[in-house]
């Protein structure tokens, strides 16, 4: 068998320009966020906290430039500083939050048609993900709340797996740590 196709598909002799080495100087780096535009930051954070139950981490106005910015994430915020400049410190200190960020006015304006999400043509942006403990459990709750899916678990032939949509259009998918692995087997 060729040393190639030993190699697990994550290995770097199977992806070219991955490092097999990190830099010692990348170290300390992590994702700390996606940022995400939203319409109405009243509606989204509402989705966000009361629906996938994040918390608000921290709020940031810049009213000079007419705009506001929502770090969002699962962190226990009883924790958190009470201190502003301290409770910045920490929000940006936390792993994978979500910023929306709200332009003022946009809740208001009736010419406002919205941001693209990236799932139609011109493609880019696709989708945050959520871990559930159950997605089918989770899914019957989202429909309960009247959330707009894309997916349903058993639909289509990725099983196991659902996409809902934000306020804004985005899409996020859904799945389980149970599941997730019968569903990417295909994959691997």
């Amino acid at each position: 068998m060729a040393a190639a196709a030993a190699e697990s598909k994550e290995s770097p002799g199977n992806n070219p320009g991955l490092i097999s080495v990190k830099d010692e100087a990348t170290k300390e780096y992590f994702l700390q966020q996606t940022m995400l535009r939203v319409k109405d930051p009243k509606t989204s954070l509402d989705f966000y906290s009361r629906v996938l139950g994040m918390s608000l981490l921290k709020r940031l106005d810049f009213p000079e430039m007419k705009f506001s910015l929502y770090f969002l994430g699962y962190e226990d915020t009883a924790s958190a500083p009470a201190d502003p400049k301290e409770r910045t410190i920490w929000t940006f200190g936390q792993k994978a939050t979500l910023e929306l960020t709200h332009n003022w006015g946009t809740e208001s304006d009736p010419e406002f048609k919205g941001y693209h999400n990236g799932n139609s043509e011109p493609r880019g942006f696709g989708h945050i993900g959520i871990t559930v403990d159950d997605i089918y459990k989770a899914c019957e709750r989202f429909e309960r709340l009247g959330v707009e899916f894309v997916k349903k678990p058993d639909d289509g032939k990725m099983k196991g797996i659902a996409f809902i949509k934000d306020p804004d259009g985005y899409w996020i998918e859904i799945f389980d740590l149970k599941k997730i692995g019968e569903v990417t087997a295909v994959a691997s």
